[in-house]
């Protein structure tokens, strides 16, 4: 039987148990002493039962007390809460079109968009961006192309810089000017060795790519050349050009001529060539569709479209459109298959059509616009279009910068319809808010700078629907799952009004009108989940109820709002409802958050404390507490029973402008003005992590309810996912450590047998400055030390090469490590040529480091060198070395050598007479003194002295 003899913490009771056991416990009377019985919640973890426990309490008077375990409560939620240390980000949703150039490969695998200065390569199923080609600062792209291998891109711009990139290395490989004004088309000969440009400057020219010399170079267009196509027959010599003068030009490559002239009422925006490549059809503002013979080049056919036209497209045998075209065919007997040419208009109205050019009229036509934004002047439907290759659909791009593919099916009466299958946002502009939808959180709703919700799918991260219905932007949104088991979303908006929306039929099924100033906060009930709260402008809170809801309704109902009071003195920015739905807290721009009673709205309390405006609010899941978020730059933690501050969290750099529970109140998570994702443990008030992954400010962020990930979003218009990593940093700090502790091995059986070029590998993979320098100085000091370390430095990497400049900068910095340092360093640079040491990253740095240190080492060096010659000078005048004579007239010498702890004897027999009683004194009086001096030079190797003679 398992024996539990500590009490674990009570876990926090709901308002229903405390009223239950509020009562005072029953006092049984034995006949000698009360014997009190205890009344409390006990929560176990899950892996014991009942009847494997035995509790005993041990009271102050040290009587034992055991516990009944008939009415233990079974553990709903693990006691121990592991926190979180970590999260790693994954992008979501990122800018990758700004609208203008995009072109798309020939297999419809990538899209390469014009973004700002730069040009994103886009995966066209995931919208995730695999490459960026960096065009300069000043770099606006106005026209793109690929080469048929899609190996090569093309690029031109406001720059008049016509650049040739390998799209395998992101590297320009060529470039060259031509025109004299932005380069506003271009198309890339099915050869691929020709480009045809169409410029501003009313010219158009073709270039040999290799050699990006002009071969040809037209004239005569009145307007900007916008539009150009080669024909694709590669026989057939032809380009073609449209202005906005309103014509179509034809070229001959061979005779480098203007062979035909047809014309336009208005700009021409888009030309396309039939399969057979007799047949050109042109589209222009001048609502338009023309039919051109390549033959004669007259006009066959006009085709009235009564819309400004932005594309028009050929629908070819090998497209999926060709199937579902057939059924009209069939059902119109008197048209000939063989000449009749069907084809896809888009234009400003936003919708698809389909056309026949023998009948001219409209085979099909989408029933409502899938473009959700205001159409005016500035803001048309469809940009441009392109029928995408392998069954892969239509491409359709919006003036709001959405790729929008649709795959066409045949309905049940054996009709035509398009369906959308995947849409890719380019361009979110502002994310300002956003909610996780559902219990699996599959689904992210976000609110951006425009007019409708976009809903996008976690999964394929492309936009799954629209929610379209208010007039003007959507400043906030919340998201709940009703008691029927409905999502539903309701958002807040700039027209004053507030919309219920029902994610299933993805329709709007109420609307709360009464807010007299923009709605810029809005929160479910969290248990209820029956009605919800809104904030506005106007300074007032409205309490809506869902009453009158009814599901079969194909209109929306006007919702009612059951309680309403002026709340604050300037605009409320956010509202959250309590888990038990008693309270409702809102924080306003006066600098107060104020806690309100549900459903009457009455006042609680009002938090006061913030220097600036409050941004977010927040109930915490287990305590009665509050947090919020101010442009103060902090994140409080209040007491909703008197209002008094408990705890302030600072380390923001800026305005703090969302804050979060985490690990069921343990944590917080907040976001602010600064771009800053961070951290923080309640209890501690220590910041755990920091994370800079936006660019700009961070408006919005989202908390999944069971997994606890995290959504963000900001000015930026980037969209991440975070998601808790601390059992996985564990888990590979333990891999790192077990892999460790094993090369660390390798590298003492390394060292052990003697292999120092294996054992200096293992220690850079260990990064393990220390040793290595042990292990250099160790070569150092043996015979032909210095083909032992070019023979280690060889068998070194580019990476790791780096890594031994920086340790090697940083033993040249001290005087007993340099002299190692120096050697390994000559022994590297003459082993290494220039050119890849030039190609080191972060060379120029190193050296910087290593140069002072160099000279400084030499300068000392050679102080010493000059400093020894005194000795010498100083040893020659006591006649213990003479300077050397000629070879000639070398006297002979007898020299007795000893190192280290003897003495050095000088023996001459060859002295003459007269000389030897001064050879005698001068003995006699530096006998001793020249034995200290010869004692004192230690560890010195003397060679062949020669004798005075």
């Amino acid at each position: 039987m398992g024996v539990l003899s500590f009490l674990t913490s009570f876990a926090p009771l709901h308002s229903s148990e405390t009223e239950r056991l509020a009562a005072p416990p029953p006092v049984l009377h034995d006949g000698r002493r009360d014997t009190p019985r205890l009344h409390f919640r006990l929560r176990l973890s899950s892996s014991f039962s009942p009847h494997q426990v035995c509790l005993i309490l041990h009271s102050p008077t040290s009587h034992r007390l055991r516990l009944s375990l008939q009415n233990l409560v079974p553990p709903q939620t693990p006691m121990a809460t592991s926190f979180k240390n970590n999260y790693r980000c994954v992008p979501f949703l990122q800018q990758f079109y700004e609208g203008g150039a995009f072109v798309v490969s020939s297999d419809a695998s990538f899209i390469a968009c014009a973004c700002g200065d730069s040009i994103k390569i886009v995966d066209s199923e995931t919208a995730a961006i695999r490459s960026t080609v960096e065009g300069g600062e000043s770099e606006v792209f106005t026209a793109l192309a690929l080469s048929p291998n899609d190996k090569l891109l093309f690029s031109a711009g406001h720059s008049r810089q016509i650049r040739v990139w390998d799209l395998s290395t992101l590297k320009c490989v060529r470039s060259w000017k031509g025109h004299d004004g932005p380069v506003m088309g271009m198309a890339c000969h099915l050869s691929g060795g020709l480009l045809a440009t169409a410029g501003a400057d009313r010219k158009v020219l073709v270039w040999d790519v290799d050699g990006g010399f002009c071969t040809h170079y037209f004239t005569g267009h009145k307007g900007v050349v916008s539009s150009i196509l080669f024909h694709p027959d590669p026989n057939k010599q032809l380009l073609f050009s449209g202005s906005e003068d309103g014509n179509v030009r034809a070229w001959d490559l061979m005779s480098k001529k203007c062979v035909a002239t047809l014309g336009h009422e208005s700009t021409v925006t888009s030309i396309d060539i039939s399969e057979d490549g007799w047949t050109l059809l042109t589209a222009g503002r001048d609502k338009v569709v023309h039919v051109w013979n390549l033959h004669n080049y007259t006009c066959k056919k006009t085709v009235l479209t009564y819309e400004v036209l932005e594309a028009v497209l050929v629908i070819h045998s090998s497209s999926d459109f060709a199937s579902c075209v057939g059924s009209f065919s069939k059902k119109r007997e008197e048209t000939s298959a063989s000449s009749e040419i069907y084809f896809i208009t888009v234009g400003e109205r936003g919708v698809v059509r389909l056309w026949s050019s023998e009948s001219a009229v409209c085979l099909f036509e989408q029933k409502s616009s899938d473009v959700s934004t205001k159409m005016d002047e500035g803001n048309r439907g469809f940009t441009a279009a392109v029928l995408l290759p392998s069954n892969r659909g239509l491409l359709c791009v919006t003036a709001d910068q959405q790729f929008i593919f649709y795959s066409p099916v045949k309905t049940l009466k054996d009709e035509m319809s398009l369906i959308i299958s995947r849409r890719l946002i380019g361009y979110n502009e502002e994310i300002v808010d956003m909610k996780f939808l559902g219990d699996d959180e599959q689904f992210l709703a976000v609110a951006t700078n425009v007019e409708h919700i976009r809903v996008y799918d976690i999964a394929s991260m492309s936009c799954s629907y629209i929610l379209a219905g208010h007039t003007e932007i959507v400043l906030c949104l919340d998201s709940c799952v009703s008691s029927s088991g409905c999502t539903l979303i309701v958002t807040g908006s700039k027209d004053n009004n507030v919309r219920l929306w029902d994610v299933e039929s993805k329709t709007c099924i109420g609307v709360g009108v009464g807010h007299m100033g923009a709605v810029g906060a809005v929160a479910f009930s969290k248990k209820r989940r029956d009605f919800f709260v809104s904030g506005s402008s106007d300074r007032t809170l409205k309490v809506w109820s869902f009453d009158g809801l009814a599901e079969d309704e194909s209109r929306p109902v006007n919702l009612k709002a059951k309680a309403i009071v002026a709340a604050h003195d300037k605009d409320i920015n956010s509202i959250a409802v309590a888990p038990n739905d008693s309270l409702v807290c809102s924080g306003s721009q006066d600098r107060t958050a104020c806690v309100w009673r549900l459903p009457d709205l009455v006042s609680v309390v009002v938090l006061r404390g913030h220097k600036r405006g409050i941004w977010s609010v927040e109930f915490s899941p287990v305590d009665q507490c509050v947090v919020t978020a101010s442009g103060d730059k902090t994140i409080k933690i209040w007491a909703i029973s008197d209002g008094s501050c408990l705890k302030t969290f600072e380390g923001h750099m800026s305005s703090v402008l969302r804050a979060s529970f985490l690990t069921r109140g343990t944590q917080l998570v907040s976001c602010g003005a600064d771009g800053s994702v961070m951290l923080f443990t309640v209890k501690t008030e220590e910041r755990i992590a920091v994370y800079d992954q936006h660019e700009d400010k961070v408006w919005a962020l989202a908390v999944g309810k069971k997994t606890e990930m995290l959504a963000t979003g900001g000015s930026d218009g980037a969209v991440n996912l975070w998601y808790d990593s601390t059992a996985l940093d564990k888990e590979e700090a333990l891999r790192k450590e077990e892999e460790g502790v094993l090369k660390g091995q390798e590298l003492e059986n390394a060292v052990s047998d003697a292999d120092y070029t294996k054992a200096i590998q293992i220690a850079f993979e260990l990064r393990r400055p220390h040793r290595l320098y042990v292990l250099f100085s160790e070569l150092c000091s043996k015979n032909d030390s210095e083909n032992h370390v070019g023979k280690s430095l060889s068998a070194l990497g580019k990476e790791e090469f780096r890594l031994l400049f920086e340790y090697l900068r940083e033993w040249n910095t001290k005087p007993k490590l340099c002299h190692v340092a120096q050697f390994v360093l000559f022994r590297a640079f003459s082993i290494l040529p220039p050119t890849e040491i030039s190609e080191v990253k972060g060379i120029g740095e190193l050296l910087e480091g290593l140069i002072p240190y160099s000279q400084r080492h030499f300068s000392r060096i050679d102080r010493l060198v000059r400093s020894s010659f005194l000795l010498d000078y100083t040893l020659t005048g006591m006649s213990v070395i003479q300077p050397e004579n000629d070879a000639n007239d070398k006297p002979p010498v007898d020299i007795v050598m000893k190192t280290k702890t003897t003495d050095i004897k000088l023996l001459d027999e060859h002295r003459e007479p007269e000389n030897n009683t001064l050879s005698k004194k001068r003995k006699s009086r530096s006998k001793t003194s020249s034995k200290k001096k010869a004692k004192g030079v230690a560890y010195t190797e003397v060679a062949a002295v020669p004798l005075a003679s």
